[in-house]
């Protein structure tokens, strides 16, 4: 099973080894037909520390690396 790659943006860098990604998608609701927009933080190691508050990230999900991180950051996102 390939491992899911999300993209977000960092929202706190306070604790060692761990960032939280805010990740947002977009869809079109059933019934109103309208763009919707719902995020999700996720919690996601960061061996070096090198991600700040504002820096957009990809993330991959991992096995457990503890109680809430299931995620890896894996590489700084283009801006777009």
């Amino acid at each position: 099973m390939p491992k899911r790659i999300l993209q977000g943006v960092v929202v706190s860098d306070k604790q060692q080894k761990t960032v939280v990604v805010k990740v947002e998608r977009r869809f079109t609701h059933p019934l109103l037909q309208k763009t919707v927009r719902r995020t999700k933080n996720y919690h996601a190691h960061d061996e070096a520390g090198a991600f700040k508050v504002g820096d957009e990230v990809m993330i991959e999900e991992t096995a457990p690396i503890s109680r809430l991180k299931r995620w890896r950051v894996v590489e700084r996102a283009a801006k777009a």
